[in-house]
């Protein structure tokens, strides 16, 4: 499982020209399932996103999580994340998990963000526009 986390000041996903989630100060987490990924895999990327703490505090340290900072999630699934450009220069995505597992592996992923937090999500396997403001920038790939 591969997580590529963007703190943004507010981001925002449509469909068809249709916003479908939109956040302010929170993460944006692009969400890719690997063939070999579980549930186990979804529970300890979930805990180690939502306990991330790259907020600045008031001595203006990355010492402050989502939770301290009432931040939002954004998630938004991007098989993508699982190309392999090693060999020519047109990707394979052989790695990527089949598209009906991997979309149960992401809505079990945000439940169990959604536990914890206040979530949007995207449109899984839908051709989807985003729209963001890093804040940083400050970008980080969990797997």
């Amino acid at each position: 499982m591969k997580l590529v986390i963007q703190r943004v000041e507010r981001a925002s996903v449509s469909v068809n020209g249709k916003t479908v989630g939109a956040i302010k100060n929170g993460f944006l987490v692009l969400f890719g399932a690997g063939a070999e990924d579980t549930e186990s895999d979804c529970a300890r990327l979930s805990k180690k996103l939502i306990g991330l703490r790259i907020f600045a505090d008031e001595n203006d340290k990355t010492n402050l999580s989502l939770k301290d900072v009432n931040g939002e999630l954004l998630i938004i699934s991007q098989f993508t994340l699982y190309a392999d450009c090693r060999k020519g220069n047109r990707p394979n995505f052989l790695a990527a998990m089949e598209p009906k597992e991997a979309e149960r592996l992401y809505e079990y992923f945000c439940e169990l963000c959604a536990r914890e937090i206040h979530i949007e999500k995207g449109v899984f396997g839908a051709d989807m526009k985003v729209e963001l403001v890093n804040d940083g920038p400050f970008t980080i790939i969990l797997e």
